[in-house]
């Protein structure tokens, strides 16, 4: 399989995916790894509902999808593979699925500690999870649609003073006002 995008937002499937990266990379399916949409029929017949029908749909749970036959699939099918948390995609990682680039589109969250856009506000352990994931040599881009420039997370992290965050020592900072 050609995953042309992985990337975390909160909301999976919508319009900015449907109206705006699935055309800009030409991809013809769209793999949503998250628990709660594996276990729930309704919520994964709703959101199947939103795909057009050329448009390949598949939901796996987050310790499925490393281990199913899709990843090892010869196909050169442009695929876009959406994860709702960061947490989600550093263990499907860690689990097996590898990845160069994590495009983080949406996130947001009650206990903000870093608001690196106006559509990306991050808690404590999503800073951890994408610190986490950068240094294992994915580049995690902030990014919500194909026109706009990229920030590079750590880019982002030097700009920021000082915070402590636990788990990840001296290395993570707040954004300065």
């Amino acid at each position: 399989m050609n995953f042309v995008l992985v990337r975390v937002d909160n909301r999976l499937v919508h319009g900015q995916i449907l109206e705006t990266w699935l055309p800009f990379l030409g991809a013809r399916c769209i793999i949503v790894v998250n628990d709660d949409v594996a276990s729930d029929f309704f919520r994964e017949t709703v959101i199947r509902m939103a795909v057009p029908r050329e448009v390949d749909f598949s939901v796996y749970s987050v310790d499925e999808f490393p281990r199913s036959q899709i990843i090892s699939e010869k196909s050169q099918k442009k695929s876009i593979v959406l994860f709702s948390k960061v947490a989600d995609a550093l263990r499907a990682y860690r689990e097996g699925f590898r990845f160069d680039r994590l495009n983080v589109g949406n996130i947001y969250t009650e206990e903000c500690v870093l608001r690196c856009t106006t559509s990306i506000a991050l808690c404590e352990s999503d800073v951890r999870d994408m610190i986490r994931l950068a240094q294992s040599g994915v580049v995690v881009e902030l990014k919500s649609l194909p026109k706009d420039k990229a920030l590079d997370f750590r880019e982002v992290m030097k700009k920021c003073d000082r915070l402590e965050i636990e788990g990840v020592g001296n290395s993570v900072r707040r954004a300065r006002q």
